[in-house]
C-alpha cells in the first residue's frame, strides 16, 4: 500500500482552540523560577525513564540472550550504537514538545490532511498493539517462572496494571513517574547483581563496545544486530516523550523554554543511559554465562532462565532474572498504554474515559496472546514476541520522518528549530534506521518463507 501524504497549512489560525496533550496532567508539576541547578533538575526528571522502560522491554531480552550466547560480547557496539540513536531521536521529542506545545501525534494531525492522519493513526495503533502484546508475554512468562502460574492466567492477570495506572494518574503525575523509576531501579539492580554473578571478562566487554567490520561480513551476526536495532527504538516512544515532557509548568518565555529543552534532554539522556546498561547486562550476562559455557544456542528467554542457576552455580540467579523480567513488562505496560491514549487523542481528537481507552489498548493485544497460547501452546510465545517486535519495525519510519522533519521547520519551531548540524545528524539516524528495519523485515519474511 502506498501511503500519499498531502501536506496542508502548517500552522493553524492563532484563534483555533488546542486542545492540550494529556489535559489531565498537562503543565500541573511545578518547575521552580528560581532555585539552585539540582532543583530545577529534579523538577524535570521523570519523562525520561517511563521513555526507557522501552528500551529494556522484554521485545528486547530475546535478542540480547541471542547475540551474547552465540557471539559473545562482540555485538555489544550495536547496543551502543542503538541507544545514541534513541537518545538523539528522543531529544528531538523534547524539543517539539517543549517549542511548540503539540505532541508529536497532535503536530501530525496539525500538519497533514485528515485521511494521512487516520492512517498514521491506525498505523501507530498497531504498533502499540504490537508493543502491549510483548510486555503481556513478557509479564506473564515471568510470573510463570516465578510462580509457576500457567501463561493464560498470567496473561489476564496483567491487564490488572490498567487500574494501577488510572489510580496513580488520578493521584498526580508523579506517581505514575514513581512506580516506573522503582520498576526501573528493580532492573537494574538485578542485572547488577546478575553481572558480579556471573564474572565476565571486562576486557572482552570493553572490546565488544567497539564496531567491528565483523559484523556486516557475518550475514547471521549482522541479522542479530539488525534485531537488536529493530527492537531498540520504539515508536510509541517517540509520542509519549513528546507529550509527556508538557506536564512540567515551565513560563512561556524563550529563556525558559531554553531551559526546559536543556533539563529535559538531560533526564532522557540520563534514563536512556541506563536502559544501555540494562540491555548491555542481558548480553553480557548471557556471554559470560552461555558463551562461555559453549552454549551458543540460547535464544529464548525461558531456556535462559532455566540454564542461569545451574550453570553459574549460584541459587538465585535464575529467579533474579525472573524478577527482572516482570519488572520489565509491568513498566512497559503502563507506558505503552498511556501512549496509547496520547496517539488516539492526538491524531484524531477523540477522548475517552482514560479506564475505557487503556482496558481497549489492553484487550487488542490480550485476544492474540490469549489464543496464540491456547492454541499453539505455552512455547509458541517465543515467535510471538518476534513477531511484534517486526510490526514494530514496519511502523517506526512514519513516527521517525515527521518528527524530523517537524523539528527542522523553522516556521513550526521558530527559535527552537534544530541547527543545522542536528538536522544533517538526524536524516543520517532517521534514514539508517529505515533502511536497517526494511532488511529486518525482509530478512524475517524471508526467513519464514523458507520455513513454510
Amino acid at each position: 500500500m502506498i501511503l500519499t501524504i498531502q501536506k496542508v497549512t502548517p500552522n493553524p489560525p492563532p484563534s483555533q482552540i488546542r486542545t492540550p496533550s494529556l489535559p489531565e496532567v498537562f503543565r500541573t508539576i511545578h518547575v521552580p523560577k528560581v532555585g539552585t541547578w539540582w532543583r530545577r533538575m529534579f523538577a524535570f526528571a521523570g519523562p525520561g525513564y517511563l521513555v526507557s522502560v522501552g528500551y529494556m522491554d522484554p521485545g528486547n531480552w530475546a535478542t540480547d540472550i541471542a547475540g551474547g550466547s552465540k557471539f559473545g560480547y562482540t555485538l555489544l557496539s550495536v547496543i551502543l550504537i542503538s541507544n545514541l540513536m534513541a537518545i538523539l531521536l528522543q531529544a528531538l521529542c523534547v524539543r517539539l514538545g517543549v517549542a511548540t506545545g503539540r505532541d508529536l501525534a497532535q503536530a501530525c494531525r496539525d500538519y497533514y490532511s485528515k485521511p494521512t492522519s487516520v492512517a498514521l493513526w491506525l498505523l501507530c495503533e498497531i504498533a502499540i498493539v504490537a508493543c502491549d502484546l510483548a510486555e503481556l508475554l513478557g509479564s506473564a512468562l515471568a510470573l510463570n517462572l516465578l510462580f509457576g502460574i500457567p501463561m493464560a492466567v498470567g496473561v489476564c492477570l496483567t491487564t490488572l496494571d490498567v487500574l494501577l495506572l488510572l489510580v496513580l494518574q488520578n493521584k498526580g503525575f508523579r506517581y505514575t513517574e514513581a512506580i516506573v523509576v522503582t520498576l526501573v531501579a528493580t532492573i537494574a539492580i538485578c542485572f547488577g547483581v546478575q553481572i558480579l554473578m556471573s564474572s565476565p571478562d571486562w576486557l572482552g566487554v570493553a572490546g565488544g563496545l567497539v564496531p567491528t567490520p565483523q559484523v556486516l561480513a557475518n550475514p547471521e551476526m549482522l541479522y542479530i544486530a539488525m534485531g537488536i536495532l529493530g527492537a531498540t527504538v520504539m515508536p510509541h516512544n517517540l509520542y509519549l516523550h513528546s507529550s509527556i515532557v508538557q506536564t512540567r509548568a515551565w513560563h512561556a518565555s524563550d529563556e525558559d523554554k531554553h531551559q526546559a529543552i536543556k533539563y529535559g534532554t538531560i533526564d532522557s539522556t540520563v534514563a536512556l543511559s541506563l536502559a544501555f546498561f540494562v540491555n548491555a547486562a542481558i548480553m553480557v550476562v548471557a556471554a559470560a554465562v552461555f558463551h562461555r559455557a559453549g552454549r551458543f544456542d540460547v535464544a529464548d528467554i525461558r531456556d535462559a532462565y532455566l540454564l542461569l542457576t545451574p550453570l553459574l552455580g549460584m541459587a538465585g540467579a535464575s529467579t533474579l532474572f525472573a524478577l527482572a523480567l516482570l519488572a520489565s513488562g509491568q513498566a512497559s505496560t503502563l507506558t505503552a498504554t498511556l501512549a496509547g491514549q496520547i496517539v488516539m487523542e492526538g491524531f484524531i481528537h477523540v477522548r475517552l474515559p482514560a479506564w475505557l481507552r487503556r482496558l481497549v489498548t489492553r484487550l487488542l493485544a490480550l485476544i492474540p496472546a490469549l489464543v496464540t497460547i491456547v492454541w499453539f501452546g505455552e512455547s509458541s510465545t517465543g515467535g510471538l514476541l518476534v513477531l511484534s517486535q517486526v510490526v514494530l519495525s514496519l511502523q517506526l519510519s512514519f513516527a521517525v520522518i515527521p518528527l524530523i522533519l517537524f523539528t527542522s521547520d523553522r516556521k513550526r519551531m521558530g527559535a527552537f528549530v534544530n541547527p543545522g548540524w542536528l538536522t544533517g545528524l538526524s536524516w543520517v539516524v532517521g534514514i539508517t534506521i529505515a533502511g536497517l528495519n526494511a532488511w529486518l523485515l525482509i530478512q524475517t519474511f524471508s526467513t519464514f518463507m523458507k520455513g513454510a
